[in-house]
């Protein structure tokens, strides 16, 4: 059975740095494409930034473009979120999703396999 599992959320201080791991477990992934999304407190969850499958192609939303970077180990089923300069509007759930696709998904609806998620909170 295919499953996501996130790891590397926690606490930390505004302007400082996480960096989220997905592993993948019961198939190979190494055709997906792999994505992460943010769901703040009361609020609906958010796309944040895509892999395609070659670990070349991404996206990113406009709220953490310069900040946060998305890349994979296909050897190791993994991909991973780095994040850099944190704010406190970074605080809620992250989500690792996955899909195969050839094409840099951005919808969570487009996404098929999905982690149970991690918590990670800024502090101001």
């Amino acid at each position: 059975q295919e499953q996501l599992v996130e790891s590397g959320g926690g606490l930390v201080q505004a302007g400082g740095s996480l960096r989220l791991a997905c592993a993948a477990f019961g198939r190979s992934f190494i055709s997906t494409c792999m994505g992460w999304f943010h769901q703040a407190p009361g609020k609906e969850r958010e796309f944040v930034a895509a892999i395609k499958w070659n670990g070349v192609n991404t996206e990113y939303a406009d709220s953490v473009k310069g900040r946060f970077t998305i890349s994979r180990e296909n050897a190791n089923n993994t991909a991973f979120l780095q994040m850099n300069s944190m704010k406190p509007e970074d605080t809620g759930v992250y989500y690792c999703a996955a899909s195969y696709s050839g094409l840099v998904l951005t919808h969570e609806d487009d996404y098929v396999y999905w982690g149970q998620g991690t918590q990670v909170t800024v502090s101001s």
